[in-house]
């Protein structure tokens, strides 16, 4: 199976829990000129009147500027992994079956499919564990 499997930094910004918490995050961001391929957003359980979002990637310092303005920064606690490649029955199976023999616990987890394609985000406690999962999934 041809897979692409890279590390990427995943960064993160408490949003307010209301209508426009997020549309006004993104538009920060895309106004710097940021072209996100990732996007999770999610109430903060523990933190009432609060939301998270977690986006990737950031890469131009104009886009990291923006971003550390409204409160964005990389994550260091969560390590994530994007994996890419022709989608087919069980792919996202076979990727956690491997990670699990390679004895990786998942922090997350989240697919989509696009036409032919799938990508993943697998995300992992530790650096090493992202070099690992990196290492299995390099080799599927």
């Amino acid at each position: 199976m041809n897979l692409l499997v890279e590390r990427v930094d995943v960064w993160a910004a408490t949003i307010q829990d209301r209508p426009g918490g997020l549309a006004e995050a993104l538009a920060t961001l895309r106004d710097a000129g940021a072209d996100l391929q990732f996007v999770i957003a999610r109430r903060a359980q523990e933190d009432p009147g609060k939301g998270v979002v977690f986006v990737a990637p950031l890469q131009s310092d104009r886009e990291i500027r923006a971003a550390a303005q409204i409160g964005f920064n990389v994550t260091r606690s969560l390590h994530a992994v994007r994996v890419m490649g022709l989608d087919r029955p069980g792919i996202a199976a076979e990727l956690t079956g491997k990670l699990a023999e390679g004895e990786i616990n998942l922090r997350g987890f989240s697919a989509a499919v696009m036409g032919t394609q799938f990508v993943a985000y697998v995300g992992v406690d530790s650096l090493d564990d992202a070099t690992k999962a990196l290492e299995i999934l390099g080799k599927t």
